[in-house]
């Protein structure tokens, strides 16, 4: 790495520790055998990929989601279902942003959606954590507020045009291998948090 000014993060499994099989496993409960075939880290059903990019509103989402499940399932009980694999923020990560922001411009860009939005700003606030969660960053970049999801190229451009960031002076931290070459091919530095690698063991 060299020469760099700003650092983009993601945010699930990278500041949030998430678990997909909590979520997989809570919908099974519910009686939803299927939901491996639309929803994992890797792939999704055009449905999550609206949600996320805000083409369709909670409401639409669990309508949308019965009618290709259960049809008696609840809102409420697929709100927590789709809730369970966010666990919590690691507080060596949250330091890490605190150590390093007097070093770099910093901004979060995840694919997340209205509904994760809500739940991880309660489990940030449930946490007893210091401070607000936002002022960790610069700016931080919802696929389901700018309407653009990763790997897409509009994502990372979004941030780096609206920032005046240039791509080779930006380093970008995933654990998604997919949105990880996707930022290298625009000329982004990148850092890919295998399995087992943390974000604040790393040397920034």
């Amino acid at each position: 790495m060299q020469n760099i000014k700003a650092i983009i993060f993601d945010l699930g499994g990278v500041i949030l520790n998430i678990d997909y099989n909590k979520t997989r496993n809570a919908f099974g409960d519910l009686g939803v055998k299927n939901f491996d075939e639309m929803y994992s880290q890797k792939n999704a059903n055009p449905l999550f990929h609206d949600l996320e990019e805000g083409k369709i509103n909670e409401a639409e989402f669990y309508n949308a989601f019965r009618m290709s499940t259960h049809p008696g399932l609840t809102d409420q009980q697929i709100k927590t279902a789709w809730n369970a694999m966010l666990l919590d923020y690691r507080e060596e990560a949250l330091q890490k942003l605190t150590t390093i922001k007097h070093k770099y411009r910093l901004y979060l860009l995840s694919n997340t959606n209205s509904i994760h939005l809500q739940a991880f700003n309660k489990i940030y606030k449930d946490g007893n954590n210091n401070g607000v969660w936002e002022d960790y960053f610069d700016k931080i970049y919802y696929s389901h507020e700018i309407g653009y999801r990763k790997p897409g190229n509009e994502a990372y451009d979004y941030v780096l045009k609206e920032n005046k960031l240039i791509a080779s002076e930006t380093l970008f931290i995933d654990d998604s291998l997919q949105n990880i070459n996707a930022a290298k091919a625009l000329g982004l530095q990148t850092i890919f948090l295998e399995e087992g690698m943390k974000v604040e063991d790393l040397e920034l």
